[in-house]
C-alpha cells in the first residue's frame, strides 16, 4: 500500500483543519482526498458521530482510504459534490477542504504524464478512464485551439510560435511520449528558465485534459449551496489561475467581475465572507521541508 507520506506531503495540514473548525459530530468534505493527509487529521479531530467524505477520481487515491466507520470515499471529481451529499442524504454540511493541484505522488511516477522529468505517456488524466489526454490536445487541437490552452492555462508568451512548431512536428509523427513533447518544446523556453518553461507547458495540458478551472467553478458554487450558515471554506491553491477564481468567488460571488447590484446601487449579498483578509502562506520551516508549498495560497470563507 502506498504511504501518506511517500504519495504526498500535505500542505499546511494544521492550519487547514484548524481553519475548518471541526465539530465533534459535524459532516465535513475532504474534496481532494488525494494521499489522505488532511483526511486523517479531520478524522482525527472528529467524534464518534461525526462523518467525513473523501471525494477523488484518481482510482490510486482509493489505496490510501482510511478504514473507518465515520467516513465515505466517492470516487468521483469534486464538482458532483452536490450529487453525492444529497444521495447519502448528508446536507447540509459543515465544511468544506480542497486541496488543489496535483499530488507529489503523481509527479514524481513518470507512467502518467505529470511529470517533466521523467518519461512516460502522454496522459495526464487524473481519472483514467476519461476520454481526453494531452497526447490528444497536441497531435488533434488546431493551431488557434493550441494557443487558447497555451497561453490562457500556461501564460506562455511565445503560444503562437510554439504551436505552430507543434503542429509542424505531429505532421511527421505524432507526439506519444512527454520526452518527445520536451525535445520539440526546449528550444523555445529561454536559457536558464527552461524547467519553468516545462512546467507551464505541461501545467496548461493538465488544465485543459482535465477541466480543473471548470471543475473548481462548479465546486465553489456547490459549496455554496451545501454548507450551512457558519459552514467554513478551505482552498489551497497553487497557482494564479485557481486562486483567483476562490478569490473572486468568496468576495464577489462571481469569477469575474464586481458583485451583482439591484437597481438602487445595493450590493447584493454574496454567499461567503472572507476570514482571512490575506491568504495563509506556508512558513519557511514548511517549504524547506517540502519545497512544493512554495506557491500554496490558502483561503477561508464562511457561509453567510
Amino acid at each position: 500500500m502506498t504511504t501518506t507520506s511517500s504519495y504526498h506531503d500535505p500542505v499546511l495540514l494544521r492550519e487547514s483543519v484548524d481553519a475548518l473548525g471541526i465539530i465533534k459530530d459535524g459532516v465535513y468534505v475532504d474534496a481532494t482526498m488525494g494521499g489522505g493527509g488532511h483526511t486523517r487529521e479531520i478524522l482525527r479531530r472528529l467524534g464518534s458521530e461525526g462523518t467525513l467524505f473523501g471525494f477523488d477520481q484518481d482510482e490510486e487515491a482509493g489505496k490510501n482510504a482510511p478504514v473507518d466507520e465515520r467516513f465515505t470515499w466517492v470516487r468521483h471529481n469534486y464538482r458532483y459534490m452536490k450529487r453525492f451529499l444529497r444521495f447519502y442524504d448528508r446536507l447540509p454540511v459543515h465544511g468544506i477542504l480542497a486541496d488543489l493541484g496535483v499530488s507529489s505522488h503523481q509527479f514524481d511516477e513518470g507512467d502518467r504524464g505529470f511529470s517533466i522529468r521523467f518519461d512516460g505517456p502522454l496522459d495526464m488524466r487524473m481519472n483514467q478512464e476519461a476520454g481526453l489526454t494531452a497526447a490528444d490536445i497536441v497531435n488533434r487541437y488546431s493551431q488557434e485551439e493550441l494557443v487558447r490552452v497555451l497561453r490562457e492555462y500556461g501564460e506562455i508568451r511565445n503560444a503562437w510560435e510554439l504551436a505552430k512548431r507543434l503542429i509542424a512536428t505531429r505532421g511527421q509523427a505524432p507526439f506519444t511520449t512527454t520526452a518527445g513533447l520536451r525535445e520539440t518544446v526546449l528550444p523555445f523556453a529561454e536559457r536558464g528558465n527552461e524547467s519553468q518553461y516545462l512546467a507551464r507547458l505541461f501545467q496548461s495540458l493538465r488544465i485543459e485534459v482535465n477541466d480543473e478551472l471548470g471543475a473548481l467553478k462548479e465546486m465553489l458554487e456547490q459549496a455554496a449551496d451545501v454548507l450551512a450558515p457558519g459552514g467554513k471554506l478551505v482552498v489551497i491553491a497553487y497557482h494564479s489561475l485557481e486562486d483567483r477564481l476562490v478569490k473572486n468567488f468568496i468576495a464577489h460571488g462571481k469569477f469575474e467581475g464586481e458583485a451583482a447590484k439591484d437597481i438602487y446601487g445595493n450590493v447584493a449579498q454574496v454567499p461567503f465572507a472572507a476570514a482571512t483578509r490575506k491568504p495563509v502562506e506556508p512558513n519557511e520551516e514548511e517549504i524547506a521541508r517540502n519545497p512544493r508549498a512554495r506557491s500554496a495560497k490558502m483561503r477561508i470563507a464562511v457561509k453567510q
